[in-house]
């Protein structure tokens, strides 16, 4: 089903946001972690200004909300539309060039700033269904950031057609754009009441046509070390070095399973992200996932036993496993509200797509919203090779994502 008289910003916008560094940073404690993601805050503030949106803020959190105000007089539940302003720490986001590709045809693209950077159709898949798009990628140095500055431009783009077509029923809409979702931080601080919204969807997805409803549940767990120090001249029978506890620790971890380069699907795993320490003390921190939460608990216990064997060959040194939840598995809340995910299939529909509803490996910021009481699946912006240099993403997927994002909005209306 065609939308009226739309002209297409998404891609001008998205070009425009990709050039503004907005990586965030693990190691900070500053809220957001980077200032420089306020850079791409604040153009949005202005842009949704002039588009005519209300209630346009950048609060002092860095979290840009807006208002696209209802056009009908009908009780319509809120909708929410949500995207991140930050970059991956795994790779630059700074003096990103965008390259455009036009007329895909399966040929290798080479990146021009670095030409050992090739995106070759048998290393992407998805590039399978892109013969005659158009591709921007970056140039070789550099991530692209259309995770998630696509989803952005996106919402943007939507929110210019909505409020520039107020014959077009729809309720009240609210666009959230949050900071640091790449740290996991992207939720911590948003002011859900101030949002206002009763149903949401983060704009974050990869395929054209797909959405996420289901995600890893998903625990961080720290191993702190506490060995034996002593002089190594004189160390005999009295050393206990925490150092190779957390070696031994992380050599007894499976193998052949349970780990994320051995598994896919609906497995779960226990990685370790980082170690460090020093002969007296050392702590190992570990990512827990699985789509089954009552699961995270085994693979914590999995860990104590590991811990208990190693330890038994230290009798003088000793390690606490401190487990924190992270984020949960959104459907066990989108179950609830099955008409969220369903209005998001008809609104697929209506771009004349298929869609295809999948679980994530992974967590979205709609994760955590979920739990917050806002049930929020994830729908396509286009991205694909998140947060490496082979970042890419296409035009046309960009504007099958933008032509979703209006038909939700008028389907929830028809529906109300």
């Amino acid at each position: 089903m065609s939308l009226p008289n739309i002209t297409f910003t998404c891609v001008e916008r998205f070009v425009k946001y990709v050039k503004i560094d907005t990586q965030s940073d693990p190691t900070s404690t500053t809220f957001p972690s980077t200032m420089k993601q306020l850079d791409l805050a604040k153009v949005l503030v202005e842009e949704l200004k002039e588009m005519g949106a209300s209630d346009v803020e950048l609060d002092e959190n860095g979290y840009v909300m807006a208002t696209i105000p209802a056009t009908v007089d009908k009780n319509i539940p809120v909708i929410c539309f949500c995207s991140h302003m930050d970059t991956s720490p795994d790779s630059s986001g700074k003096n990103v060039k965008p390259m455009l590709h036009e007329n895909y045809d399966g040929r290798d693209l080479v990146l021009p700033d670095d030409p050992t950077q090739v995106i070759r159709l048998e290393d992407h898949p998805g590039l399978k269904n892109q013969m005659g798009n158009a591709i921007i990628t970056a140039s070789g140095l550099t991530l692209l950031g259309a995770d998630n500055k696509a989803g952005v431009a996106e919402i943007m783009d939507a929110a210019k057609y909505l409020l520039d077509h107020p014959h077009i029923p729809h309720g009240k809409i609210r666009i959230l754009f949050t900071p640091d979702e790449e740290i996991g931080r992207g939720v911590d601080k948003v002011n859900m009441k101030k949002l206002g919204a009763d149903f949401g969807y983060t704009v974050d997805g990869e395929a054209r046509g797909s959405m996420e409803s289901e995600t890893f549940s998903a625990d961080g767990a720290l191993i702190k070390i506490k060995g034996v120090s002593a002089h190594p001249g004189f160390a005999k029978g009295a050393m206990e070095s925490a150092i190779k506890i957390a070696s031994d620790i992380v050599a007894s971890l499976p193998k052949e399973t349970m780990s994320p380069e051995t598994t896919s699907d609906k497995e779960g795993f226990i990685h370790p992200t980082g170690i460090s320490g020093s002969v007296e003390s050392a702590e190992i921190k570990f990512i827990l996932r699985d789509f089954s939460t009552p699961l995270l608990k085994d693979k914590a216990d999995y860990l104590q036993k590991i811990i208990n064997r190693v330890l038994a060959n230290y009798p003088k040194s000793s390690a606490e496993l401190i487990v924190t939840e992270q984020y949960r598995n959104m459907k066990e809340i989108l179950d609830q509200h099955p008409q969220v995910v369903e209005y998001a299939e008809e609104a697929i529909r209506r771009t004349g797509l298929d869609p295809w509803v999948r679980s994530i490996r992974g967590g979205t910021d709609g994760s955590r919203l979920s739990y917050m009481g806002l049930p929020c699946p994830n729908i396509f912006a286009g991205e694909h090779a998140f947060h490496s240099k082979h970042e890419w993403v296409s035009i046309q997927d960009m504007e099958k994502a933008v032509e979703t994002i209006v038909h939700l909005a008028i389907i929830w209306a028809e529906k109300a």
